[in-house]
């Protein structure tokens, strides 16, 4: 990766401060859920506050926060918040279990763990577990019915006295521990500006975690400089504007929540919508009454909009274009929003380097839509071999990505740090000492296998680890699920390798649909689309596929119950 500047700029960490000098009355977010609408003048007060909060409680210069929390507001003022202090914002998913989510913060060692209230008993495992290691405060988040509170600096006292009084009905719950406080009552009310600390472009800001081989998820160390080249790069690939809207569908513990399009739209005082959970209708519906311009989904998300009994009756006019990112998107689904005027897309990325690194020409033609597009502004990509080599036009190999907005290392992570970032291992340790290090990697593996064509055009075929051997022939997945996925009775499909005496492996379709459909109906389908050493020869069906993340499908756990031949 290209070295950062370390000189400790006045702005780097700056964001809601510079915004709201810039756009003071603009109003940054909306929380859909209570209603509220926040303009950046009132979003820098509230980082203000919370960052009193994280200094009294330590997190400055590099120590942490840990949330466990869906998208809310402290989230927003969190991030801020570590920016003016020069803290680290580690959010956590609450669909983890306490086993996993106790490792993961023993490695983040929060000196404060804020808890929503709809987690609270998970927390408490979490930390009456046996392997816990790490020392923290917990404060909660109360209920959104208790969430609301002034943003002034009251004179009377009148809102501090509101807030202890929510902390004593906190206090009732019985899975509540002595200590535990709440957020509205430990957060100071003075919001006039901090002393901000002096962070450099290379100091973490964020940790998010990411799947890991051992299957304990983990933490990716994200820079101040990542997340700001990551912003310049959507900006300038997608067209952004600071008119624009979006509902933010992504939950703010993945990279998608932050920088997929959170962060862009902060930094050019653009808004964003969020809310505790979101489905296909309230989606659907916030487009339509916040005018959103812009819109970012997995494709299971997006296809299930387009499937909705209101979709025909929206409004979907505002939209300026669509992305799907999180897997392939379906030629059905892109045509069906082709169709209602809207430019949908693919995109890329990962937790490791982006997340958004490709873009599509000015007059892209939709005969390439499997592609991902083009690397963008500030992007190298290549395909390699096993060896790292380079490979020509048209041949599989695997991803690999090299920019400024790529991830620093993984967080006490050194063999994994060393295979995914090429960092020595003695030098991503991910020791406190070595905070703030240059990167010493340059090209990142995405463990992702791809082609680019004769234009330059990306196209991904599925994940290395995914990809099965057929009588000493390749089979991708991907390839195969997107012809099948074209049949009328099958909603959604993965295919997976399973062993054959003959061939080694061969493919087994998991399908999501209607069951009527036959292995004889199938083959009949695929024949002429697809070779005959691609086709699966096996067939099983599941009500609904699992899920590891936002309608992302779980696919370790298809292979898990359907990875033998039967």
């Amino acid at each position: 990766m290209p070295e950062h500047s370390t000189r400790p700029y006045e702005w780097v960490g700056a964001w809601s401060e510079k915004r709201a000098q810039l756009s003071p009355d603009a109003v940054g977010l909306v929380d859909a859920t209570t209603g509220e609408r926040y303009t950046y003048r009132e979003l820098d007060r509230r980082a203000n506050r919370t960052a009193r909060l994280l200094r009294e409680h330590g997190v400055a210069d590099g120590e942490r926060v840990a949330v466990l929390s869906r998208n809310r507001p402290e989230l927003i003022d969190c991030f801020f918040a570590t920016g003016k202090t020069g803290g680290v914002l580690a959010p956590l998913s609450h669909r983890l279990a306490p086993r996993e989510l106790v490792q993961m913060l023993n490695d983040v060692e929060p000196e404060l763990l804020v808890v929503e209230a709809p987690f609270a008993e998970l927390a408490a495992d979490v930390l009456s577990h046996d392997a816990r290691e790490f020392e923290t405060t917990v404060v909660t988040l109360p209920a959104d019915e208790d969430s609301s509170e002034s943003d002034s600096d009251p004179s009377d006292g009148s809102a501090s006295h509101a807030a202890e009084s929510r902390e004593g009905e906190w206090r009732g719950d019985e899975w509540r521990e002595d200590e535990w406080r709440s957020w509205n009552s430990v957060r100071p009310v003075d919001g006039s500006p901090v002393e901000t600390a002096d962070v450099s472009m290379d100091d973490p800001h964020l940790f998010l975690h990411t799947g890991g081989s051992t299957g304990v998820p983990k933490e990716t160390v994200i820079t101040h400089g990542s997340v700001l080249w990551n912003s310049f790069n959507t900006i300038t690939a997608w067209g952004l504007r600071p008119e624009d809207v979006t509902p933010m569908v992504f939950p703010l513990f993945h990279t998608g929540g932050w920088n997929v399009l959170t962060v862009p739209l902060f930094h050019l005082g653009a808004r964003v919508v969020i809310a505790r959970e979101f489905d296909p209708e309230s989606v659907l519906r916030l487009v339509e009454s916040e005018g959103a311009t812009v819109l970012v989904a997995v494709p299971a998300v997006l296809r299930m909009m387009c499937h909705h009994d209101e979709w025909d009756d929206t409004d979907l006019s505002t939209l300026r274009f669509a992305k799907s990112g999180g897997g392939p998107c379906r030629n059905s689904v892109m045509e069906a929003w082709w169709d209602r005027g809207i430019e949908l897309s693919q995109g890329y990325g990962l937790t490791e380097c982006g997340p958004n690194n490709f873009t599509l020409p000015d007059g892209w033609s939709h005969e390439k839509s499997d592609s991902v597009g083009v690397p963008a502004m500030h992007v190298d990509a290549r395909v390699v071999d096993d060896d790292g080599e380079p490979l020509p036009s048209g041949t599989i190999g695997e991803l690999e990505l090299a920019s400024p907005h790529a991830a620093d290392r993984y967080w006490k992570n050194p063999e994994e740090s060393a295979e995914t970032f090429g960092i020595p291992v003695s030098e991503a340790n991910g020791s406190p000492e070595d905070e703030g290090r240059e990167s010493t990697g340059e090209w990142v593996s995405t463990g992702d296998l791809a082609r680019v064509d004769e234009d330059g055009y990306v196209y991904i075929e599925g994940r290395k680890k995914n990809m099965y051997v057929s009588g000493g022939e390749n089979v991708y997945p991907a390839e195969v699920e997107d012809v099948i996925a074209d049949h009328p009775k099958v909603e959604e499909v993965v295919v997976v390798g399973v062993p054959h005496e003959k061939w080694g492996q061969v493919g087994k379709a998991v399908v999501e649909g209607d069951e009527s459909l036959t292995l004889s109906d199938l083959e009949a389908f695929l024949d002429g689309k697809l070779a005959r050493f691609k086709r699966p020869r096996h067939l099983a069906f599941v009500d609904g596929m699992p899920m590891s993340g936002p309608s992302k499908i779980d696919r370790e756990a298809v292979k898990s119950e359907f990875g033998e031949a039967k």
